[in-house]
């Protein structure tokens, strides 16, 4: 008998019929820190759309200390534990290796979603192999891959799996993930895909209010808040342009959303900031975790990261390296997207 496959993606609740079992394992290797630090910040952060990295180990070259401090890995749970029942909540995420910011975000989400359902065992998986390797490798803290996470389940004799992702947005590696999970459909009785967090357009309203209660002790008059979120090549990165058009016919014409790999960038943000007049900026992330893009492409001292062209443009600069997922509405709403998919397939 077939089982079903209930994907809560867009506006609707799709459900579809899988037969084949297995997927790929997509995991890599790097032995050097200094170049794991280096693919990490092309890639971390984004849960949302990917380009390939190449994370193929180099021989002949030795591990170098890597010259930053990213918190205690001891305090973070990896949800990878056994012996869990027949309802499971897994939880999939891109995943970062600063440990402070994926216990505060991705570990708080994780906490509010077994908060809100205590008949399922909340677990991790990240999506990102070369994440997960650098973490093992710095601090011992094993993190399952989306196939150890499922075939962990299997394992564990789990029967009913929901599956609720942190992406941002609906977009290519979230479709991925939706297919890896199908494939492992007929190994339980029920599965259900909860949205990413920027699915409907009540979803946007309430990402947004979010973000203006988050910030509002520095909207002044004379501050400029600007938003950096990842960006993505794909269709997809209109979610970023969606959410500025929000924000500006709200009235919040002193918040400005931007992107690091794509449209819009901080050169279009800076030209919008100037038009106002403003004295004052704030940077803050627009995406789960404040991991490598936050800490370096937005507040870091090299001379493209958005601090110093903001510093070099005149104005006097505060950075907020905080994600999303610290934010308690933030943290709601993927409850309530969870909830949703349990529901599904009751």
């Amino acid at each position: 008998m077939k089982k079903t496959l209930a994907l809560l993606m867009g506006l609707a609740v799709v459900t579809a019929s899988f037969t084949a079992c297995g997927s790929n394992d997509s995991s890599s290797d790097s032995s050097s820190a200094k170049e794991t630090t280096a693919a990490i910040a092309e890639t971390e952060n984004t849960t949302d759309d990917l380009k390939e990295v190449d994370t193929a180990e180099p021989e002949g070259e030795e591990e170098d200390e890597e010259n930053y401090e990213t918190g205690d890995a001891s305090l973070d749970n990896p949800r990878n534990q056994d012996d869990i029942g027949e309802n499971e909540l897994l939880v999939l995420s891109f995943g970062t290796s600063y440990n402070d910011s994926r216990r505060l975000t991705i570990g708080a989400i994780e906490e509010s979603l077994e908060s809100a359902f205590p008949e399922y065992s909340v677990r991790r998986g990240f999506t990102a192999n070369i994440v997960i390797d650098h973490v093992k490798s710095r601090d011992g803290e094993v993190i399952d891959d989306v196939k150890e996470a499922l075939d962990r389940a299997v394992a564990n004799g789990v029967k009913n799996l929901v599956v609720q992702p942190t992406h941002l947005m609906n977009g290519l590696e979230y479709n991925d993930v939706a297919a890896e999970i199908a494939s492992y459909s007929d190994a339980f009785e029920k599965v259900s895909i909860g949205e990413p967090l920027l699915t409907s357009d009540d979803d946007f309203k309430r990402v947004e209010n979010a973000i203006v209660e988050w910030t509002k002790d520095y909207d002044d008059g004379k501050t400029a808040i600007c938003f950096m979120g990842h960006g993505t090549e794909a269709e997809s990165n209109g979610v970023y342009a969606k959410m500025q058009d929000l924000l500006t016919s709200d009235g919040h014409t002193n918040y400005f959303v931007g992107t690091v790999e794509a449209e819009p960038s901080v050169e279009d943000v800076l030209a919008k900031v100037q038009e106002g007049g403003y004295e004052k900026v704030v940077l803050e992330p627009l995406m789960v975790v404040a991991g490598d893009h936050a800490n370096n492409d937005m507040a870091g001292d090299e001379e493209d990261s958005w601090k110093s062209i903001f510093l070099e443009a005149g104005y006097d600069v505060e950075c907020l390296i905080r994600g999303l997922g610290e934010n308690e509405e933030i943290r709601n709403l993927y409850v309530e997207h969870a909830q949703k998919a349990i529901d599904s397939v009751k």
